[in-house]
């Protein structure tokens, strides 16, 4: 039993972490190029689009568990692997458009981690800082919180 579900998260995370760059194989066949950022006018990479992994990850929960609670953390480990993609390829090649519907320019959050102190002011260079390793370790947190929920144990033990 403990197998299955250890192959249920392995397949819905990788299947959500591969979800974004799903439009790759649909312009090659299509559009006759591999423009993987895009289906249609809808960019793939960004936060609007990660609702699709959630849904995933929560339908499969439902057909898995039967239960909403679970559902909904399966989904948000769904999630968090969707957002892994997002941070890697901001990091290879910083053009996510994160913030779509709203704002239609690409974002690189990792961009922001190339500043040197001397060429800002304190504020700035700290800020800058802070985004880059929020964004790194909220989905550490994310995946650990789901995984948690979900049977794993992850706990403090104190040694005496």
């Amino acid at each position: 039993m403990d197998s299955i579900q250890i192959l249920l998260l392995l397949s819905i995370g990788s299947l959500s972490a591969l979800l974004p760059d799903v439009p790759a194989v649909y312009n090659l066949i299509v559009n006759d190029n591999v423009r993987h950022c895009w289906i249609g006018p809808v960019p793939t990479h960004s936060f609007l689009f990660s609702f699709f992994a959630l849904l995933y990850g929560m339908l499969a929960g439902l057909i898995a568990y039967g239960k909403f609670r679970k559902a909904v953390y399966l989904g948000l480990f769904a999630e968090a692997a969707f957002l892994s993609h997002l941070w890697l390829d901001d990091a290879h090649e910083g053009n996510c458009v994160y913030l779509y519907p709203i704002y239609n320019k690409s974002i690189s959050v990792f961009s922001l981690m190339a500043v040197t102190f001397p060429e800002s002011d304190l504020f700035n260079y700290l800020v800058k800082s802070f985004v880059s390793v929020f964004c790194i370790a909220f989905i550490i947190m994310i995946s650990l919180f789901a995984l948690s929920q979900l049977g794993f144990e992850f706990r403090y033990r104190s040694e005496k």
